[in-house]
């Protein structure tokens, strides 16, 4: 009996040995795994670049690991989540399908038998989808000693509304958004931006700029001198003609001239003025006619048509009804009012190399007559001289077979009168009756 009893405590005793061994070994659930969230890399308007590290698994194996993410804080698994494999150490995730100019935050994840852990919260932004806006930038005209018109075209949006338009300026090159600006409303198109304020006898650059959700894009520079004290030109009524509506300028001497070059193809009472292109027609030719710089219709805006000089004189007027082509007289007096023959050019040029081809030498555009460079036709047919000479007729003849017309040039700052076969085709400017 006594050694059954015996037998019955050793048994019990080694059991509860074995039993308290065992749980003693027995890691249990384990502790939530230790991790860290990577930055974002790789940004794009759909996809980023991300992943993580744990560097603990708790004591317990990492069954699944990832990266969860939504666009709103401490995202969980019950989110977006990515699913990149088990165990401990360092991951990569890309994410995909993600929505262009959002933010996102995003954490690095590890699930174990002890629950899910989560790394750091990073915060991205994906990228723009639009593009920064395409614009130029208008010419300076109706200068003044504290004022100036200008303006801009955007030509295409970038894929996102336009939300501010406008021009910039400034006395130092490449003005920007941060200096003095207009807003000349939203969308686009063709816009006005008037400039006052300014102060006289001063250089300006001037750029058309436009604001996407991409950012702001700025047109071609431009730049214009204030007028000084000794020259006055306001705005003038201009005039519509043939569809087309010319700006114009008066001057303090009181004449109003066109501050665009003409681009009719009808006499003032209706009669078409035929377009030749044929060199050898155009050369045989005692009756107006008209063609395009290189017979290319993507000169007349801005440089206007060029005209033989019969036109120029045929009593149908290839101007408007109450203005004419100026005799070389009117041209003299509006040169003379701008300083003589060798300091009224540069007055006259529109400024920059957008138009005229480089040095465009001293162009202040201070008088608002916003000269350009359009070239001629000579007597035979052949173009020349577009980009770097504006030759202009006037109504005067010389002799039998010429005519007067003054000419602008790239290269200095006169405007010299010349006498050349009335068969060759010039720009027209026309001053008001």
């Amino acid at each position: 009996m006594k050694n059954s009893l015996l037998k019955l405590f050793i048994l019990f005793l080694v059991t509860s040995i074995s039993f308290f061994s065992c749980k003693k070994d027995d890691p249990g659930p384990g502790n939530l795994a230790t991790l860290t969230t990577f930055q974002a890399s790789n940004i794009t308007e759909t996809s980023v670049t991300t992943g993580g590290s744990i560097s603990n698994d708790g004591g317990a194996p990492i069954t699944q690991r990832g990266v969860c993410y939504s666009m709103n804080p401490n995202p969980t698994i019950a989110n977006n989540s990515t699913n990149d494999g088990s165990g401990k150490g360092s991951f990569t995730s890309d994410l995909f399908g993600l929505t262009a100019s959002t933010t996102y935050y995003m954490r690095a994840y590890a699930t174990n038998s002890a629950g899910t852990a989560y790394g750091n919260e990073v915060i991205f932004s994906t990228e723009n989808s639009a593009n920064l806006a395409t614009l130029t930038t208008f010419q300076v005209v109706n200068i003044e000693e504290t004022s100036v018109t200008t303006g801009g075209n955007i030509i295409n949006d970038g894929g996102s509304p336009i939300t501010q338009r406008g021009v910039c300026y400034s006395t130092s090159n490449n003005p920007t958004t941060s200096n003095n600006v207009t807003n000349d409303g939203s969308g686009i198109g063709f816009f006005t931006s008037n400039l006052s304020g300014l102060t006289a006898s001063t250089t300006y650059f001037v750029r058309a700029y436009a604001t996407n959700s991409a950012g702001t894009a700025y047109g071609s520079e431009v730049s214009f001198t204030t007028a000084s004290a000794g020259i006055v030109t306001n705005p003038g009524a201009g005039v519509t003609f043939n569809g087309y509506t010319y700006l114009s300028i008066v001057l303090g001497n009181g004449q109003e001239w066109m501050s665009e070059n003409l681009r009719t193809s009808v006499y003032a009472n209706g009669d078409p003025i035929p377009n030749v292109i044929n060199d050898n027609l155009w050369k045989g030719l005692s009756t107006g006619a008209w063609v395009h710089q290189n017979n290319n219709n993507q000169y007349e805006n801005p440089y206007g048509k060029l005209y033989n000089w019969h036109a120029v004189v045929d009593p149908r007027n290839v101007c408007p009804t109450g203005w004419h082509v100026p005799s070389k007289a009117e041209w003299t007096l509006l040169i003379d009012y701008l300083g003589g023959e060798d300091q009224a050019g540069g007055k006259m040029k529109s400024t920059g190399t957008q138009y005229w081809a480089s040095p465009n030498t001293d162009a202040t555009n201070e008088s608002g007559f916003s000269g350009l460079p359009g070239g001629t036709r000579s007597f035979e047919g052949s173009f020349y001289d577009f980009g770097t000479r504006g030759l202009l007729w006037s109504s005067t003849e010389s002799d039998a077979i010429s005519a007067w017309f003054f000419f602008l040039a790239n290269n200095d700052n006169n405007v010299l009168p010349y006498a050349l076969q009335k068969e060759r085709g010039n720009s027209v400017r026309c001053v008001r009756d």
